[in-house]
């Protein structure tokens, strides 16, 4: 089922949003100015776009596979969550980043991507004194002979 998003472009300078070719649901994100950082220096890149979702949905944002190989940041937050809230006429998303070497990140370059995926549905939380499953061996223990 396809569902309409308003999206606003701060800037004509970065290509629109679309799907990465036909092998994946996620979408680019670009950077929508030029940046240079130093290394250990962090910076909000803006990414040009706010978006409104739709009640119910949150997007995830992470880095492309590609991002720390061709310019040396990694995204602080290991992953960038916006809700449907964030969605008024000036929430830019932005990439929260760090530098591990000097790079530069130019106008339009693909620094991450996105989905949206529903929100988690209202949870109950019930304190019980034991859990009846098999124990798995701990935490690391997956794989081990």
């Amino acid at each position: 089922m396809e569902k309409v998003i308003k999206v606003k472009y701060f800037t004509d300078k970065i290509d629109k949003l679309e799907y990465i070719g036909e092998k994946s649901d996620w979408i680019d994100l670009r950077a929508s100015e030029d940046i240079e950082l130093k290394k250990g220096e962090f910076k909000l890149i803006p990414l040009g776009v706010a978006i409104k979702l739709p009640k119910g949905y949150e997007a995830h944002i992470v880095p492309r596979s590609s991002t720390y190989k061709n310019f040396g940041i990694i995204q602080t937050n290991g992953i960038g969550i916006v809700d449907n809230s964030y969605c008024g006429n000036n929430d830019m998303w932005r990439m929260p980043v760090i530098a591990l070497r000097d790079t530069k990140v130019c106008i339009n370059d693909r620094i991450c991507q996105f989905r949206i995926f529903e929100t988690q549905p209202k949870l109950i939380f019930e304190e019980v004194k034991r859990l009846d499953d098999i124990d798995r061996g701990g935490f690391g223990s997956t794989g081990k002979c």
